[in-house]
Formats: structure tokens, C-alpha cells, sequence
């Protein structure tokens, strides 16, 4: 009774101030979610800014297409890098001033892979990485007199990479195949990093670094599952030495996110049914009250 009064309240409750869960949604419901989240309605804001400064501060056609094309192309081995050496480096979570920022921005996804709330990155963190990974592209590729114009495009091509990169991320966790073979390659190889193997298949939609860069692999290449694909490597052992991601996680989960949901639900529904120490104190004052009486 108390779980599905819990399920009725949280019903209330504006959109995003509920739980949502992406193997339970289906693609419409995505697409709702999607552009009601502040991410990436800040993300579009600031791509219509920065086109704006573009149009205020041009340059010419073919060093606009040399932008867009460069923006485009150094993007993929960006978030390769940062995802592979600082999402998935074992050193964040040994400085307590990082900690809880890995934490949030990739410890939270591989424990709940599913979980639509923690899947967007921070803005914090996002925006200014992907200003320093192609406003410098841009400018340089730019005429003087125009570099600020040609870094403002820059970014706000990385910025709608950025959204169809999220997009694409929602996508293969929603629990549905897609019609296109790429989609699900694409959608195959992110679910062998989340379920199979974390140290590999870095890339989100484009997996050519990983070819290049020796980290791609297929589920038959990697057989065993990696028994740090749900916490990254940050084990009861390490927390020891470095506590701060368990304290502000309340713990360390290494067991596939749909079992421990039915490990909880079980655990709420047996304290719904057990008596809670005011109603066993209240049932024990009346029944002294009626040996009173007697």
C-alpha cells in the first residue's frame, strides 16, 4: 500500500520533478521529454546565441563550410578522449574536489544506465568543454577581423552535435529495436559498454576512434562481464582509501541495475507490510489498557 501511495504521489508531481526511466518509455515519450529538459533547451539558446554573433561578426562562405565541417569532425575524438581517459579514468574520484563531479556526471549513468535524470550532462561542465573543444577551431580557421564570428559558429555546431548526441544516447536505452541497421549497431555497441565490458565502445553514435584508437569491440570478443561495468572500478576496496563517492552515493552498487530495483521493491513491500514501531507501541499500550480493565 505505501509503495503504490508513493507511485500516486510522485504521479502529481510536475514532469521533471519525477523519476523517468528510459527502458520503460517508448520514442514519443522521449521526444516529450527531450525538449521539455533544461539542458537542452539552454543547449538550443545557446546555438541560436552563437549564430547570432556569427551573422553579426561573418566570415566567408567556404571558411563558414571549413568550420562547420571541422567542428563537426573534431568533436567525435574529443568526447572519445574525455570519456575514455577522464569519464573512465581511474583518478577523479581520488580528489575530493572532483569527486562529486564524476559522480554526477558519469559514476550515477553506469550505475543506473536507464535513468533519463542523470544521463544529461551538467551544464557546468558541458558548455565549457565544448566551447574550449571547437570555439579555438573555429578561430583559427577563421579571416582577421572575423575570428570571433568564426569561433561563435564553431560552438554552436558543437552545441547541436552536442543535442544530437544526447538524443541518440536517449535512444539506445529506450528498451525497442530500431528499423535502421546503424541505429542498432550504434545502439549494440553502447549496450555492450553499459552491460558487458565499460572499456571500450567509448564512442556515442560514432564508433570510428574506437576502431582507430584499438577499444572497439563486439560482444563475442569480450564473452565475460566485466565485474566493474556498473561502478567504473570504484569498489568497496578503493572506497576505503577514497571515500567521498560512496558517502555521497549511501554506497556502492555492483550488481545489474534491474536486480537491485527488485531487491528494492521487495524490501518496500515488506516494510509496508510489517507494522512500524509506533503501531507495535500503540497495539501493546492497548492491550495493557484492556488487561487494566480486566
Amino acid at each position: 500500500m505505501a509503495t503504490n501511495n508513493a507511485a500516486l504521489d510522485e504521479a502529481k508531481l510536475p514532469f521533471w520533478k519525477r523519476s523517468h526511466y528510459l527502458d520503460r518509455m517508448n520514442l514519443r515519450d522521449l521526444v516529450f521529454a527531450y525538449f521539455q529538459h533544461y539542458t537542452i533547451i539552454a543547449y538550443l539558446a545557446l546555438a541560436v546565441a552563437g549564430f547570432v554573433v556569427f551573422g553579426w561578426n561573418p566570415t566567408g562562405l567556404w571558411r563558414a563550410a571549413a568550420i562547420v565541417a571541422a567542428a563537426a569532425a573534431v568533436y567525435p575524438l574529443v568526447w572519445h578522449l574525455l570519456h575514455q581517459y577522464i569519464l573512465h579514468g581511474q583518478w577523479p574520484y581520488k580528489f575530493k574536489l572532483l569527486a562529486s563531479t564524476w559522480k554526477r556526471i558519469h559514476y550515477d549513468h553506469h550505475q543506473d544506465p536507464n535513468h533519463l535524470e542523470v544521463l544529461f550532462g551538467a551544464l557546468h561542465t558541458t558548455v565549457p568543454t565544448i566551447f574550449i573543444a571547437t570555439a579555438p577551431v573555429g578561430a583559427l580557421i577563421a579571416e582577421d577581423g572575423h575570428r570571433i564570428g568564426g569561433a561563435a559558429l564553431a560552438f554552436s555546431i558543437g552545441i547541436l552535435t552536442t543535442c544530437y548526441y544526447e538524443f541518440m544516447h536517449c535512444i539506445q536505452h529506450l528498451a525497442f529495436k530500431p528499423k535502421w541497421k546503424w541505429v542498432q549497431h550504434m545502439k549494440q555497441r553502447h549496450n555492450e559498454h553499459h552491460y558487458v565490458d565499460e572499456d571500450g565502445n567509448f564512442g556515442i553514435t560514432n564508433y570510428f576512434w574506437d576502431h582507430v584508437l584499438g577499444t572497439y569491440y563486439e560482444k563475442k570478443d569480450r564473452p565475460g562481464r566485466s565485474p566493474t561495468v556498473f561502478n567504473l572500478g570504484y569498489t568497496e576496496e578503493v572506497a576505503k582509501k577514497y571515500p567521498w563517492v560512496k558517502d555521497l552515493s549511501g554506497g556502492i552498487a555492483s550488481d545489474h541495475p534491474r536486480r537491485r530495483a527488485i531487491v528494492n521493491a521487495k524490501k518496500l513491500a515488506a516494510q509496508a507490510e510489517a507494522p512500524t514501531e509506533e503501531q507495535i507501541l500503540a497495539h501493546a499500550a492497548e492491550a495493557v489498557g484492556m488487561d487494566t480493565e480486566a
